[in-house]
């Protein structure tokens, strides 16, 4: 599978670089591909990945979105049309670590959508740290992660993706769901800087 990232950041740069070990063909994006960064990146990923402008990223099968927030609408626009693309929206519309600047009758997935016209919008990976994509098992089990989306075949896409990655995925439901995912992550953000339980912990979903 061909994967563009656009966001080539801790989460993007984490999570294409598992799934490029992993077999995929993945394009790490920015606006100065050949920066020393996006090199080292690219040979993180191995063989099957490299990088380039953001408008050639866009081209790939599936798209990851990790921008922070007040660059997202910038980097979809530069992105071109991504009607019909599988659109992985990783993003949160952080105010700051106690708040959101977007919420209850709408959500970030929801602008996302608004923004990128014709996209299957799946929102996931926005409910944990990124030290916890890099790896998702822990003695107990596998990390919860939660997805949500309006497209059936998107979202089973994505959940293959998550799988790969050795998580426990769950399907939360349409995508105004994110109105509800995006809080969640509030709270893994807050346990963590706030609460001073630091980034190396995930929520379980436990089943009986």
């Amino acid at each position: 599978m061909q994967i563009g990232i656009i966001g080539s950041g801790n989460v993007g740069g984490t999570l294409g670089s598992r799934w490029a070990q992993a077999g995929h063909e993945v394009i790490f994006s920015s606006r100065n591909p050949q920066s020393p960064q996006m090199h080292d990146l690219a040979a993180k990923g191995g063989r099957t990945a490299r990088a380039a402008p953001v408008a050639e990223a866009a081209k790939a099968e599936v798209l990851l979105l990790a921008t922070p927030w007040e660059a997202t609408e910038a980097a979809l626009r530069s992105a071109g049309s991504l009607a019909g693309k599988t659109l992985i929206d990783a993003t949160n519309p952080l105010l700051n670590l106690d708040g959101l600047t977007l919420g209850t009758t709408t959500s970030g997935g929801e602008q996302v959508a608004g923004w990128a016209q014709g996209a299957k919008i799946v929102k996931a990976f926005n409910t944990v740290g990124y030290n916890i994509m890099a790896d998702p098992k822990f003695s107990a089990g596998n990390a919860v992660l939660f997805y949500c989306g309006d497209d059936t075949d998107a979202k089973q896409t994505v959940r293959k993706l998550t799988e790969e990655l050795g998580f426990d995925p769950v399907d939360a439901g349409p995508l105004t769901q994110a109105r509800t995912l995006e809080p969640f992550a509030l709270l893994w953000i807050s346990l963590a800087f706030r609460s001073g339980m630091g980034r190396d912990f995930a929520f379980q979903l436990l089943r009986r």
